[in-house]
């Protein structure tokens, strides 16, 4: 029975990744109205990293050296503060959830572009067929929605996910390149760092800090700090450990489905017909574009 177990642990873990993941956008959503977006990042990643040093400690993470040190903060900043910092951002300014989520389905095909040019990567015709499938299905469902109305969405915001899905792709081959082999407990924390520093500057910068305490952004921050944060964080660790990370990959391209989803059962998000269409062309152009040529 252990045998069996095992097996379907694994092959269950990366998709229960995926839905963790889906709900970081879900999670901004529901936080948008007590919170300004820097504020909030801000709050959360205090709280990750007041959570995550004493963990660290107890574990006797090996720390890195200084050099080791600066391309985790490096990589924190690309890959949870441009990043998360754009996507709230945008969704507080009035973009769906849903939306959000689509256009990050682009990052896996983007950090293969990324990682032609800077770890030499090949760059195949499967990429290029998934890239330009990839925005035919987003151009699909957000043109649209430039017309006004409810649920639509304005040039700045559409700019500024892009702008996040460029800095998470871009900081995961940094990443691949400057930051690995490194313990992740310890390296996290300096990742976490770069965030904290960078959104709270944003904060006190641009916001006036104000909060509006209530059930639900209690639970908002506490979901993004514990589940994604730390909970989704570790189970990638797992996953890397346990040789199933591969089984990410295929399962990516479903994040904007499964938060299409949950954004339409909380918030009344509209899924149409249209939106359909284009999420299935993304998915497959990313899913193409996913695959190694044998």
């Amino acid at each position: 029975m252990s045998t069996k177990t095992k097996p379907s642990l694994a092959q269950a873990t990366p998709a229960l990744f995926v839905v963790l993941w889906s709900t970081g956008f879900i999670g901004a959503r529901m936080g948008a109205p007590y919170s300004e977006p820097m504020t909030f990042l801000a709050m959360r990643f205090s709280l990750v990293l007041a959570l995550l040093l004493p963990i660290s400690l107890m574990l006797r993470a090996k720390w890195p050296t200084p050099k080791q040190a600066f391309h985790a903060f490096v990589t924190g900043l690309l890959i949870h503060g441009v990043y998360l910092a754009c996507v709230f951002w945008a969704i507080d300014n009035g973009m769906p959830a849903g939306l959000a989520a689509l256009v990050m389905g682009l990052q896996p095909v983007m950090t293969a572009f990324f990682a032609r040019g800077i770890l030499g990567e090949r760059l195949t015709r499967n990429h290029l067929f998934g890239f330009i499938l990839g925005l035919i299905g987003i151009c699909l469902v957000l043109y649209p929605r430039l017309s006004g109305g409810d649920f639509s969405v304005t040039p700045p915001q559409i700019v500024v996910v892009c702008a996040a899905m460029l800095s998470i792709s871009f900081g995961t081959v940094y990443q691949k390149r400057f930051a690995a082999n490194l313990d992740m407990r310890a390296a996290t924390i300096w990742q976490y760092l770069a965030a904290c520093l960078l959104c709270a500057g944003l904060s006190f910068a641009t916001e006036t800090q104000t909060i509006v305490w209530s059930g639900e952004f209690i639970f908002a921050l506490g979901w993004l700090t514990l589940v994604l944060s730390i909970g989704a964080i570790f189970l990638l660790l797992w996953l890397i450990e346990h040789g199933a990370v591969s089984n990410i990959a295929a399962l990516f391209y479903m994040i904007p489905a499964v938060t299409a989803v949950i954004s339409y059962l909380l918030f009344d998000e509209p899924i149409t017909l249209m939106q359909i269409l284009g999420i299935i062309i993304t998915a497959t152009g990313v899913l193409i574009a996913s695959r190694t040529a044998r």
